[in-house]
């Protein structure tokens, strides 16, 4: 176990995970961040995004019939990413006649401010409040019986795109992450919600899990395949073993610590051994570089990492030049 692997075992056998966070992991993040892109990069960004938020509130509203028949989205999404969320819901309703709804998961931020201004582009949108989720966390996922995913699901916000949507629940669900937008027709998913027949996900740019292959080989006893992202995330619900992810995230965590990757990990280990639909990766691109975002030719770009400086700065402003 590293030293940093230490420090977050012993935060949290202490209860000061949050503390720990806030005093030492966050600004190392933000210093970091800054020795990275340099101050005037991140203030550039800084404005693009309000920008980008502020331009929420002008999206059309999404006209629909109460007769319309609805294909199902699904988000995890709050304060800091419904203007995001809408901006990726929107960009994919433009490229097709279909109606989409969009079905989003609060994350404990979600207040009704932000309610309202997604109900007001998307009225036949569906909000799931945190305290729903939490009723059926605790009949679902108990805390006797799921120690390490409660825990993780609580300091691990990315876990809650798994656990929160899927548990207690039935059928196929596609989950998109918020920082995605769309500029060409979507066939492949279109054609994957219309008619699910196996687990969905897109191709990253490199294999990151934050755990060796050989290890989650290992524990899923099926070969892993190798960059897989969840960005785009198709799963059956009910097919979804819990008690089995208990163990996996136990195991990880005793063996190798948390990692950021560690809801990627999962996931991958949940599809391995299994035939999988594979977005392709040159219509449904990680991490564009700068003059794909300036001039989008791909169906799909899902900002990460450096490629979030040209989202603010360019990315959504092609969804607001085509109404």
């Amino acid at each position: 176990m590293t030293a940093n692997q230490q420090l977050r075992y012993l935060a949290k056998q202490w209860g000061l995970g949050a503390i720990a966070y806030k005093l030492y992991y966050a600004p190392k993040g933000f210093l970091e961040k800054i020795s990275r892109q340099g101050s005037i990069n991140m203030t550039i960004d800084y404005w693009s995004r309000l920008q980008m938020e502020a331009a929420a509130d002008k999206l059309p509203t999404v006209e629909v019939k109460s007769s319309a028949t609805f294909l199902d989205i699904y988000f995890l999404s709050g304060r800091k990413f419904w203007y995001q969320t809408c901006f990726c819901a929107y960009s994919m309703q433009q490229h097709t006649n279909l109606i989409l709804r969009p079905i989003i998961y609060d994350d404990g931020s979600l207040d009704q401010q932000y309610q309202n201004k997604i109900k007001r582009i998307f009225p036949h949108a569906q909000i799931i409040l945190l305290a729903e989720v939490e009723e059926r966390i605790e009949q679902y996922l108990p805390q006797s019986k799921f120690p390490y995913l409660r825990e993780r699901r609580l300091n691990y916000p990315n876990l809650k795109k798994l656990t929160d949507i899927h548990i207690g629940s039935q059928g196929w669900k596609l989950v998109l992450d918020s920082d995605m937008l769309f500029f060409n027709t979507p066939d492949f998913l279109l054609e994957w919600i219309t008619s699910p027949q196996q687990p969905c996900h897109m191709v990253d740019v490199e294999t990151c899990y934050g755990y060796s292959q050989t290890f989650m080989s290992s524990l899923a006893q099926a070969e892993i395949t190798e960059r897989l992202n969840v960005g785009i995330c198709g799963l059956k619900s009910e097919d979804i073993d819990w008690e089995k992810l208990e163990y996996w995230c136990k195991t990880m965590i005793e063996k190798h610590g948390t990692h950021y990757y560690q809801e990627q990990a999962l996931i991958a280990m949940l599809m391995a051994g299994q035939p999988c639909a594979v977005a392709p990766a040159t219509d449904y691109i990680v991490l564009p570089n700068q003059a794909e975002v300036i001039q989008p030719k791909a169906v799909l770009h899902h900002y990460v990492a450096c490629s979030k400086s040209w989202y603010f700065r360019y990315g959504w402003k092609h969804i607001l030049s085509k109404n």
